[in-house]
């Protein structure tokens, strides 16, 4: 019975969160419609972001955003939760595009969202739409566009840093530009999967210093010193060890 009021409390904030999302989306959305530019569309999805967590007394502590070049970059981060967008819109500059899968494009409101923000879709299958996708978005490397990947393509439940995908890694070295890992810290606890409604808790956004020597750099080094400063910081085990196997630091022991 004592644990009643707390539970109550829990439901009563994440009614109060969803409500507060919804009630920016809608004038967020109209706005969206009509703004020319795509560089205020994308500052106005990050204001909303940012005053949707201030205003559950959620807004993310952000670390490192010295170590954003100033130029292209590709970023990398964990994923934990439906939230892990909105909580990178509202750290990051609004000069990033999203590489989203391509199941998003099946959510109408989502789906106009994404693309009035200019957002890249990947289609994860092996197909002639997943080669498609990637090719596309390997010409955006390097060309003026920095990019987000959560190179785990999707999130689970249990904590844990699984399996990267390559399209990241691959674009990085393609363009030549910095890869920058970043790591989302609370998430998982705020909306973990499966579930509805959000809870309170502390997020923090730390970014990492960039990988800038990509160019010469092989696809399975780049995902193994990425994972390598993401774990470092995340506090979560890794559930793919074998890709740290596939590239030591040379100065690491055997």
């Amino acid at each position: 019975m004592t644990q009643f009021p707390g539970r109550l409390a829990l439901r009563l904030w994440g009614l109060f969160a969803a409500g507060l999302f919804f009630a920016v989306t809608v004038p967020t959305l109209l706005l969206l419609s009509v703004l020319p530019k795509l560089a205020w569309r994308r500052q106005l999805v990050r204001s909303a972001g940012r005053l949707t967590l201030a205003g559950c007394g959620v807004l993310p502590r952000v670390e490192g955003l010295e170590n954003l070049p100033k130029g292209d970059c590709i970023i990398v981060s964990n994923h934990a939760s439906y939230l892990d967008g909105v909580i990178l819109t509202a750290a990051l500059p609004p000069r990033f595009s999203f590489v989203i899968k391509r199941e998003m494009t099946k959510v109408p409101v989502a789906n106009f969202l994404l693309r009035r923000v200019g957002s890249e879709f990947l289609d994860r299958d092996r197909g002639r739409q997943g080669a498609s996708d990637a090719r596309r978005i390997l010409r955006q490397a390097g060309t003026g566009n920095s990019l987000v990947f959560f190179p785990e393509g999707t999130f689970y439940l249990d904590p844990g840093l699984r399996h990267f995908h390559s399209g990241a890694f691959n674009a990085a070295r393609r363009g030549e530009v910095p890869l920058v890992p970043v790591v989302i810290q609370g998430s998982r606890d705020m909306l973990p999967a499966h579930h509805r409604l959000p809870r309170p808790g502390p997020l923090v956004v730390s970014i990492q210093a960039p990988i800038v020597d990509t160019a010469g750099a092989k696809t399975p080094e780049l995902i193994a010193r990425s994972r390598r400063k993401i774990l470092a910081n995340l506090g979560e085990p890794d559930l793919d060890p074998k890709a740290l196997e596939a590239w030591r630091e040379p100065d690491s022991p055997a």
